[in-house]
Parts: structure tokens; C-alpha cells; sequence
């Protein structure tokens, strides 16, 4: 069960970032799994999982600008 909500959460990161980004969502998928924070959803100590989605992708685009 936690997969499946942790898979709709990604998806709604995704399609927030494309839609913010003005950007499709393919290559939204790019940007979010090359992401921090992708990692840290994936790792339980993080708990980023806990934090809101719209959240997230402002870390992802801070993330972006600092690159």
C-alpha cells in the first residue's frame, strides 16, 4: 500500500512541476528522477513523503536554479 501511495504522490510532483515549469510531463519525469528529492522520497528517514506535494517541487526548482 505504501508503494501505491507513494507512486500517486510522485505523479502529482510530476504533473505540478510540468504545469509550474510550463513544460511537458516526459520531461518533467526527467527533471524530478535526476532530483534530490527524488532520492529522499525514496528513503523513509528523510520523511519528505510527509510534505506537500507543492512543496516538493518548490525544493526541485530550487534545486534546478542552483545547478
Amino acid at each position: 500500500m505504501r508503494e501505491n501511495v507513494l507512486w500517486r504522490k510522485q505523479s502529482s510532483i510530476v504533473m505540478i512541476l510540468a504545469d509550474v515549469l510550463g513544460i511537458d510531463t516526459e520531461k518533467a519525469l526527467d527533471i524530478f528522477y535526476s532530483s534530490n528529492a527524488y532520492l529522499q522520497l525514496s528513503d523513509d528517514r528523510y520523511r519528505l513523503n510527509l510534505m506537500s506535494d507543492k512543496y516538493i517541487v518548490e525544493d526541485i526548482i530550487k534545486e534546478i536554479e542552483n545547478k
